[in-house]
């Protein structure tokens, strides 16, 4: 066990930790705390403080997050991926019973459309879809393909199979193995949710409006537009202009956009999706200036955000975890 162990160590502490599915796949449960935090000081530059205990029942050491010296908003998102999920943010988690909390919460009006949900590629129905669509997995982030014109792309065989064995490979993965151990993700039932594809403009993605909640409360808005760039304007529980948030890269450009009607349904709603979480991400997104909601986000970049050093210790202090 000792050289095993030894072994273990030698690989995290390399420059670049081998991000394998079939490494993390056969990672105990007990190394992921060294694991993550190499992995998290590679991504943001931070510490992550780790908790080191002789166990006397077993003979060897344990490593966990130290819960009591966390700081950061990114700190604290990494000590919930490992300990603070419930089953809850797990069905919230998945695409298609997070309708039925939707529906409960503030109505099936705000859900989008669902064409088709099934347990394999095979039996997508393209007969019965409009001409432009989004098919998807439910127990995964970015695990998609849009689809904007079916008719070249069912002219496209070799582009439909590539299509078929990536979702058929992404049924048989757990995510949370891809995502810096996003554990929510773990035990979801692997489904395909098909929708249609909800764009003003088939070739731009839709504007989108994300809520930072903290025990029910609304406090950090960011609003999203796609032209050139990514438009993004930050706003404060007060709708007031944020500067800097996030640091900025070449992908995204910051702006100055005025508030409207439908920033300011995200308050209400947000809240009363948000009151059963310390900490959750509320998504939406704008079709024909009709709201939708998107996803549930309790982890959102895995915690590996690149944000204004203040605005992560802010965040941070506005997390009041629970459990041990």
């Amino acid at each position: 066990m000792i050289k095993n162990l030894l072994n273990f160590y030698k690989k995290i502490n390399i420059s670049n930790p081998p991000y394998d599915y079939n490494f993390i796949l056969n990672l105990e449960e007990k190394e992921y705390p060294l694991y993550l935090a190499r992995l998290f000081k590679i991504n943001t530059g931070e510490k992550l403080p780790i908790l080191k205990e002789w166990r006397f029942k077993s003979g060897e050491w344990s490593y966990k997050i130290d819960k009591k010296k966390l700081k950061t908003f990114n700190q604290k998102i990494q000590w919930i991926k490992l300990y603070g999920i419930t089953d809850l943010m797990r069905d919230c988690t998945d695409k298609v019973k997070v309708r039925d909390f939707i529906r409960e919460k503030i109505g099936a009006e705000y859900l989008k459309p669902v064409l088709q949900i099934c347990n394999s590629f095979d039996e997508i129905d393209f007969n019965k879809f409009p001409d432009s669509l989004v098919i998807k997995c439910n127990h995964g982030c970015k695990w998609h393909y849009i689809i904007k014109n079916k008719e070249e792309y069912l002219k496209n065989k070799r582009l439909v199979e590539i299509t078929r064995r990536n979702i058929t490979g992404w049924l048989e993965q757990d995510y949370s193995l891809w995502g810096g151990f996003e554990i929510q993700y773990r035990g979801i039932q692997p489904k395909i949710l098909i929708e249609p594809l909800l764009r003003d403009d088939i070739n731009t993605s839709p504007r989108e409006i994300e809520v930072y909640c903290f025990n029910g409360v609304p406090k950090i808005f960011v609003n999203v537009k796609y032209k050139e760039k990514r438009e993004i304007c930050y706003y404060d529980e007060n709708l007031n202009f944020i500067d800097l948030l996030f640091h900025p890269d070449g992908n995204n450009k910051i702006i100055k956009e005025k508030t409207d009607d439908l920033l300011y349904r995200t308050i209400d709603l947000s809240s009363r999706l948000s009151k059963d979480f310390s900490f959750v991400r509320v998504d939406w997104l704008i079709y024909k200036n009709q709201l939708y909601f998107n996803e549930l986000t309790f982890t959102p970049y895995s915690g590996f955000i690149k944000f204004d050093k203040n605005w992560n210790l802010k965040l941070g202090s506005w997390i009041k975890q629970k459990g041990k």
